[in-house]
């Protein structure tokens, strides 16, 4: 487990791939939803930063296909610490569409999300967090690439997190 190191901020990558295309009614309730959960993100204590896609509304990043794949979706943010994003992700609308994420993406068999610290003022791109992903992967939880367990501060995923239908 480890600490927040000072001078730092939380990044966090969270990958998927779409039952259907981004046009698909059944995908479209998850789509139709990106602005208001985005902005509630952004407006969130502790938000710093996030990847944005061409702006459009009703979009999100889903312009960042991930290996070309039509379907991926990502999202890629920035927090102050570990308090803001534990606090978005479960204490907000984010949690009642993070519950119902096997409505819109298919099963992953590897991991979809890593968090890393970064220096203030950094703003990480995607292939820098892919890269932390495939460390996570491949070397389990280090200090270099992890998920909720391995800090010591969070808490809320022991209690809030829903069933998990990934590896993660």
């Amino acid at each position: 487990m480890t600490a927040q190191p000072p001078g730092t901020h939380l990044a966090q990558l969270n990958i998927g791939r779409l039952l259907a295309p981004t046009d698909d009614p059944r995908v479209a309730e998850f789509m139709a939803a990106l602005d208001l959960v985005n902005g509630i993100g952004k407006r969130s204590p502790g938000f710093v930063w996030m990847m944005e896609g061409s702006g459009e509304p009703g979009t999100g990043n889903t312009e960042a296909k991930i290996g070309g794949d039509p379907q991926s979706v990502s999202n890629l943010t920035v927090w102050e610490d570990v308090g803001s994003l534990e606090h978005f992700v479960y204490n907000t609308v984010h949690k009642r569409f993070y519950d119902r994420r096997a409505s819109w993406f298919e099963l992953m068999a590897r991991p979809h999300f890593v968090m890393w610290f970064v220096p203030e003022g950094h703003r990480p791109p995607l292939g820098e967090a892919l890269e932390r992903l495939a460390h996570l992967e491949a070397h389990g939880p280090t200090d270099h690439a992890f998920g909720w367990s391995h800090l010591k501060q969070a808490q809320l995923w022991k209690t809030r997190a829903c069933t998990p239908i990934a590896a993660e």
